[in-house]
């Protein structure tokens, strides 16, 4: 069995006025993450992952902030369409790790709902998916309410 290891990373800035959403799910906040599409930073990151370890470029190869097509898009059909590539190229997903970084909202009472529609689009057990989140103590552009980020490690096979 061949096995594949991805990482990926995002980071987008919170404004006023977007809806906030982290791993497809929509988070109450006054502030949202502002991006060309839903601008979910943790679904950007596990795309990102998944490309990499297919060797595949990343998600703005493939979805460019460019192209009108994706503006506000749902980053769920992203992760669906990145699930595709990787099935036409014969691999499939053994299991994903992520962290969010952000100060506030907390997001904790949404994790499991994030894990079980990861787990949906990318077609494996809700066990194979890890998502956890942390501040950064007030400490850097998380840590100041300004932004956003998460990363994430996929391995394929």
């Amino acid at each position: 069995m061949n096995q594949r290891i991805g990482f990926g990373y995002d980071v987008h800035r919170l404004v006023a006025g977007r809806e906030f959403w982290l791993g497809g799910v929509r988070i109450p906040s006054e502030t949202g993450a502002d991006g060309h599409s839903d601008a979910d930073v943790l679904l950007h990151a596990v795309c990102d992952a998944l490309l990499g370890a297919a060797a595949l470029g990343d998600i703005g190869k493939h979805f460019p902030d460019t192209d009108p097509s994706l503006k506000d898009i749902d980053s769920k059909i992203l992760l669906r369409r990145v699930s595709d590539m990787l099935n036409s190229c014969g691999y499939s997903v053994v299991n994903i790790d992520s962290t969010i970084a952000l100060q506030a909202p907390k997001v904790a009472p949404y994790i499991d709902t994030m894990r079980r529609i990861i787990a949906d689009i990318l077609g494996i057990p809700v066990a194979d998916v890890s998502v956890k989140a942390t501040t950064t103590e007030k400490m850097g552009f998380e840590g100041r309410g300004e932004g956003v980020s998460a990363y994430a490690v996929a391995m394929i096979k």
